[in-house]
């Protein structure tokens, strides 16, 4: 079984593959061993199998490190730009309400289905300020997956997965011994492909990941001087005692110039969102950190501190490894934070493990010991025999004695007192109801969007008509909606009818309870109702009732401005409710669109007419108004939608 006092923490970057043993012995902490294995090409060479080289080079490390490794606990990191880190603020809570919060701005937040990523959120608090932050972390199950596969072949599974940049985090906040209280500090972690800046301020974290690293100054120094990927690279590693150093400089001067103003837009959007933070000093990790001029343009642009990681305060190897270990510091601060987070020593503790393989592997660690209990119960299966019977004559012996009636009528008497007080004071759900206040805020964003969608198969419409028509096929004029609550009739088409129109002045008074129907529940995301039975006409719904579903629905009314090109009864059909008719249900989106109006339960008329008992859907088109190339009709479109 891996020992609790000792981890391995594993970097695979894509210059070499970067690990630490550490051994905890109370609060002493010391590095039991270390190797930096090199790629035979660094991963970013065209042309490379980059999946098969890391596969060689783990397995080179392995074949050394096997048995150490077996024995003590593994945690693994992977790269910024495979993964996700988020930041959100929510509002004041209570703790037990948090996950329910972060979960919700997870969904939001991660670019992919809840249900196809790895996650983990951490906390940040801070006593100068009432605010709650949290980082959301995620990696897509089947990257994390593919990592997992890898070191299964060679015989091992991880302990702890987690972002590089979180590692790095970890290492440098540990060995500086950050608090709330220490200066607001830049880390900047620049790796061959992407580089990792983190801010640490008062307690809290921001991480950004840019496409920017080792391998745009390589692909610089081949370009001007026509040389080879792998020439490039060693003469990008050379340049400070190169006899070409001020040429070489002049080659890298536009990558250092681009890599320079990535750093100062993020560091000033960090500030726009965290008013007052105040940022003294940036300390550098990578190779690429040694990058000819880099450190001095930083430190002039920045108008801050610029140092570099040279070695660690915290731990150290004695004897003869100390000057090797001393001399790949720089590129080792990712595997210490590792293997710092499988020792518990880190304040972000994020893994993206997957649940189902810590299980099996905590089953996997627990199964001698079931076979240990095992033989002890057989053992002491004559001893099993013999108690009851020993007991029970003790039981009865002791319940001779007045002391026993009296302690027993004492319990009972304390378990009612209990109980009664228990029936008084049962829970409130007012901070469960409070939080479900959150439930479905983005419901309107989906209802926007699908209007903005009908607007666009109009314009696609009208240009199909009339490919020199110019401006858009309608003006929006409202957006009216009525909540109705669970079990409530959704009226298939015909409605009570207002009008829909008005003068140039005038604007468009009324609404109509029935339209592009969107309603929608947070909790049955990704599983919409069936729509309506569609009628004769074609149009969802409109032939019967629908009802509210469990979390109620919503009754959108849309008024329009439109310049039909042919009837406007037909124009009307074959953009909004033809869009509508095909975009009933629709996979990812959180409600279902039903009680969808036909064509005849469409109220319109032209601008400047006044309402009147043939003015709905009448056909034809509107006259011309004068002095104008856009003769506009007024248009009401109602429906209704059900929240899952």
């Amino acid at each position: 079984m891996a020992s609790s006092n000792a981890c391995w923490g594993v970097d695979i970057g894509d210059g070499a593959v970067k690990a630490v043993k550490l051994e905890r012995d109370g609060e002493n902490l010391r590095v039991a061993d270390f190797v930096v294995v090199p790629h035979k090409k660094v991963l970013s060479t065209p042309e490379i199998n980059a999946d098969e080289s890391v596969r060689i080079t783990l397995g080179q490390m392995m074949s050394q490190f096997r048995d150490q490794m077996r024995g003590s606990a593994v945690a693994v990191g992977v790269p910024g730009h495979t993964a996700f880190a988020r930041f959100a603020k929510l509002p004041p809570v209570e703790a037990k309400g948090v996950p329910n919060l972060v979960r919700f701005e997870a969904v939001q937040q991660i670019p992919f289905p809840i249900d196809q990523v790895e996650w983990d959120y951490q906390v940040f608090t801070s006593d100068d300020t009432p605010d709650i932050e949290v980082g959301i972390f995620a990696i897509t199950k089947e990257r994390v997956n593919e990592r997992l596969s890898l070191w299964g072949d060679l015989g091992l599974t991880p302990d702890v997965v987690t972002l590089g940049p979180i590692a790095a985090y970890n290492a440098i906040a540990y060995d500086y011994a950050f608090t709330d209280k220490t200066a607001g500090t830049v880390i900047l972690d620049i790796g061959t492909i992407a580089t990792d800046l983190i801010v640490a301020e008062g307690g809290r974290v921001w991480i950004r990941t840019f496409p920017m690293g080792g391998h745009q100054f390589t692909n610089a120094i081949a370009e001007t001087f026509k040389l080879p990927y792998g020439k490039a690279e060693r003469l990008k590693k050379e340049a400070e005692t190169s006899k070409y150093k001020k040429h070489i400089f002049q080659a890298i001067k536009p990558v250092l110039q681009d890599l320079v103003q990535d750093v100062q837009r993020s560091i000033q959007y960090y500030q726009d969102t965290h008013p007052g933070a105040n940022l003294t000093r940036l300390i550098g990790l990578g190779s690429t950190f040694k990058v000819l001029g880099l450190r001095k343009l930083l430190s002039q642009q920045l108008k801050m501190e610029v140092v570099r990681l040279e070695r660690f305060n915290r731990i150290s190897v004695e004897g003869s490894g100390a000057a090797d270990f001393e001399a790949v510091s720089l590129n080792l601060a990712t595997a210490y934070g590792l293997a710092l987070q499988g020792l518990d020593l880190t304040p972000i503790r994020a893994n993206l493990m997957p649940v189902r393989v810590v299980r099996e592997a905590l089953w996997k660690k627990k199964t001698p010991w079931f076979v240990a209990a095992a033989a002890l119960g057989v053992a002491a299966g004559g001893v099993s025999f013999v108690r009851p019977f020993m007991d029970s004559a003790n039981i009865r012996q002791a319940q001779m004695d007045p002391a026993f009636s009296a302690v027993v009528s004492r319990g009972t008497q304390l378990r009612q007192e209990w109980e009664q007080a228990s029936a008084e004071h049962q829970p409130k759900f007012m901070a469960a109801n409070v939080l479900r206040f959150f439930d479905g805020k983005d419901l309107y964003n989906y209802v926007l969007n699908d209007v903005d969608q009908i607007f666009a198969a109009g314009n696609a419409y009208q240009k199909s008509k009339n490919p020199d028509a110019k401006g858009p096929a309608f003006d929006l004029v409202s957006i009216q909606t009525q909540y109705l609550k669970p079990g409530d009739p959704i009226k298939g088409g015909a409605g009570s009818a207002a009008s829909a129109g008005g003068d140039a002045g005038g604007g468009f008074p009324g609404g109509n309870p029935f339209g592009p129907g969107a309603g929608g529940g947070h909790e049955d995301r990704g599983a919409p109702q069936p729509a309506a039975p569609a009628d004769a006409s074609g149009a969802a719904g409109a032939a019967g009732d629908a009802a509210a579903g469990k979390n109620g629905a919503i009754r959108v009314t849309l008024t329009i401005d439109a310049s039909p090109t042919e009837a406007r009864s037909t124009y009307i059909n074959d953009t909004v409710l033809k869009w509508l008719r095909s975009n009933a249900a629709r996979e990812g989106i959180p409600y279902t669109l039903v009680g969808l109006p036909s064509v005849n339960d469409v109220t319109s008329r032209e601008i400047g007419k006044k309402p009147g008992a043939g003015d709905a859907a009448t056909p034809g088109l509107p006259s011309a108004s004068p002095g104008g190339d856009r003769p506009p009709a007024g248009v009401g479109v109602g429906g209704g939608g059900t929240m899952g």
